[in-house]
């Protein structure tokens, strides 16, 4: 248990490591107007915090840093949230939610843009999963004889698009006729059950009067299928390169291979739980990112999780900031998606 002295040193160890990146000594800390410690009580305050391991001191420097003990201490019971956004920020944010956006990946992609932007770090923004929503409305759109795009509109509002090969010799005017069975039949049927009722009790009524039957399955198959790929967006991915940190290469190309791995991108930021969860150098079960911070923050629309929005830096990262940053997007997506689908 820290005493009060002990949390208001460490706390000030580390705000000013996040601004300066440098070890902070007690000469510092004892400038520092609302501290009112002489440097001497503060030298001995931080080696009690290092010997309890909250504080680490590299190399033969005379100051210290914070350890991910102390960073996850720092989250749990010392972070504050007042002021963590300029009013520009606010401001970009208020601007971005009144826009009018017609497609969630236009959304999807903008968001991720504006929080590597206000951040500099690398933002991840998984889109929502099709197979956790319903069928409202399906379309097949020709664009040549051979190739058209099928729309799937679901009960989020949310618009997927696939190009589709149309089978050789089977006429519009009999996909037509699959459609309108599909949208007579599976309305608001869960996207997770499409396949299954498309194979058996749709795949045989379509049998008896739909020519090019088995052509038509092959292709109404792929419509649902959705790679992890499709789900992610990234924003700046190469911002750990202006990290100090981050000078080891072989760190920085770990990291960077990592975010190049789209499933185990989309594994790691699935994982995370409900609402803001901040997880700290080694609690990250990845090795790459074991020098890193991941933030993450969930939306959703009618009391349903539908995607997660994730911030990946360096531990000395701005957490108060990251975390107001995230509670305010995730509470605008879900307004929004409220509004704009109902």
């Amino acid at each position: 248990m820290l005493t009060e002295r002990q949390r208001h040193i460490l706390s000030a160890i580390v705000d000013d490591y996040i601004r300066s990146a440098e070890p902070v000594g007690s000469r510092s800390i004892s400038k520092r107007g609302n501290v009112g410690f002489s440097p001497a009580t503060i030298r001995n305050e931080m080696s009690d915090l290092e010997e309890m391991g909250y504080l680490e001191q590299p190399h033969t420097s005379a100051g210290r840093i914070p350890s991910h003990k102390g960073y996850r201490y720092y989250v749990d019971h010392l972070i504050t949230f007042g002021g963590s956004l300029a009013q520009h920020e606010v401001e970009a944010l208020k601007s971005f939610f009144a826009g009018k956006m017609q497609e969630m990946e236009q959304v999807i992609q903008h968001v991720a843009m504006m929080l590597s932007n206000l951040t500099n770090y690398t933002s991840i923004v998984m889109k929502p999963e099709m197979f956790n929503t319903t069928l409202r409305h399906l379309q097949i759109v020709p664009l040549n004889e051979r190739t058209a795009v099928a729309i799937i509109v679901t009960n989020t509002g949310h618009v997927e698009n696939k190009t589709v090969t149309i089978p050789e010799g089977v006429p519009m005017s009999e996909i037509e006729k699959v459609v309108n069975l599909l949208n007579a039949r599976l309305a608001n049927v869960p996207l997770l059950q499409f396949k299954s009722k498309l194979f058996t009790e749709i795949g045989e009524e379509m049998r008896s009067y739909v020519s090019g039957y088995e052509e038509l399955m092959m292709m109404l198959n792929g419509v649902v299928d959705q790679s992890e790929e499709d789900r992610i967006f990234l924003s700046g991915t190469t911002n750990m390169l202006t990290q100090p940190e981050f000078q080891d290469m072989e760190k920085v190309k770990n990291i960077l291979d990592l975010l190049a791995e789209a499933p185990m991108l989309a594994k790691i930021i699935t994982g995370a739980s409900a609402g803001i969860q901040v997880k700290i150098g080694s609690e990250n079960t990845v090795e790459a990112i074991n020098n890193c911070s991941l933030i993450t923050a969930s939306y959703s629309f009618d009391g349903k999780h539908l995607g997660t929005i994730g911030i990946l830096g360096p531990t000395r990262m701005d957490y108060g900031k990251v975390i107001n940053l995230l509670n305010h997007l995730s509470k605008d997506m879900t307004t929004m998606l409220e509004r704009w689908y109902k």
